[in-house]
């Protein structure tokens, strides 16, 4: 009867070596992975504490005084929420005026660069031409030109065609300024889509308007409503070209937000009203994170969806 003897040459005492390395890495990974986590979420809370710092100290100090905010502390709460600083700042420093023309030409600026943006970001997408290439090119090419570069160009292009100072200059500016980027990403979230329903659409004799009206702009709406988002929120943020284009008799009457807040700080010197002035900031500021939190979950989408075909 033959005797089975291990010994140190054989394969077995490797084998059992190779599991047990093996066996003691599994702890040690789960402990990296909770430490790498820990980290990641200590640096997300830090961001969002640098981030909201300044928002939140610009909402209390609307609701203080000029001595509670520069001799009281910092992050304290204020003494008294009066909404007198937002009523003042509505009426007396003309922020309710500033705030309606800015709506007024966001909404139209916005609605014409989507209408235009998404027709010309389908054709180039979905439609082979000559010269297809070459016109989607030199669309994005526009993102690569600084807008500080065509101020003067504009100016006197506006002022040729009677434009300059005006809400209809402006927002032709706005939307022309705003269809690079919107091209660009509406094209190749236009290409993700299936091309399946659009035969079958074309087969049941649907004309090319309809196909994009009533088929592929339906489909395409997580897409639609994530650049609709973004050019809200580049148009109403926007003070270089407003100060370039309204000028000129009676231009006071046509600022945009962005105007008037400035204007409320340079004119008012060392007698100016902080707390108005942050008042209007939080009235400029309010709008934008009350659309971005309700339109959250479609700019995520719309985001995700044009990223994979």
């Amino acid at each position: 009867m033959t005797n089975i003897t291990s010994t140190p040459g054989t394969d077995a005492v490797p084998a059992l070596s190779t599991k047990a390395r093996s066996a003691g890495r599994k702890p040690d990974t789960k402990r990296e992975l909770k430490a790498i986590n820990g980290l990641a979420h200590l640096a997300l809370i830090a961001w969002a504490l640098v981030t909201a710092g300044p928002l939140i100290w610009v909402l209390l100090a609307s609701f203080k005084s000029n001595t509670e905010i520069f001799l009281g502390k910092p992050f304290a709460l204020p003494e008294m929420f009066s909404f007198s600083t937002y009523a003042n700042a509505w009426s007396d420093a003309h922020i309710g005026r500033y705030f309606f023309n800015s709506v007024l030409v966001v909404v139209i600026s916005t609605a014409g660069t989507m209408l235009f943006g998404s027709m010309a970001a389908y054709v180039l997408a979905r439609y082979r031409f000559f010269g297809n290439r070459a016109i989607y090119y030199l669309f994005v090419s526009g993102l690569a030109f600084p807008t500080f570069m065509a101020l003067a160009p504009l100016f006197y292009i506006l002022k040729g065609m009677g434009l300059l100072g005006s809400f209809t200059g402006l927002i032709l500016v706005y939307i022309a300024y705003s269809l690079p980027f919107t091209i660009f990403f509406l094209a190749a979230f236009f290409k993700s889509l299936p091309y399946e329903i659009e035969e079958a659409a074309t087969v049941d004799g649907a004309s090319h308007v309809r196909k994009f009206f009533q088929i592929m702009m339906p489909m395409a709406r997580s897409g639609l409503v994530s650049i609709t988002i973004f050019n809200i929120v580049g148009q109403w943020n926007q003070y270089l070209l407003p100060v370039a284009i309204m000028s000129g008799p009676g231009s006071d009457q046509k600022l945009l937000l962005t105007q008037g807040i400035a204007q409320i700080s340079v004119s008012a010197g060392y007698q100016a009203e902080w707390s108005t002035l942050f008042a209007a900031l939080v009235l400029t500021i309010l709008p934008m994170i009350i659309v971005y939190a309700i339109f959250q979950r479609q700019i995520q989408s719309g985001l995700t969806a044009g990223a994979v075909k």
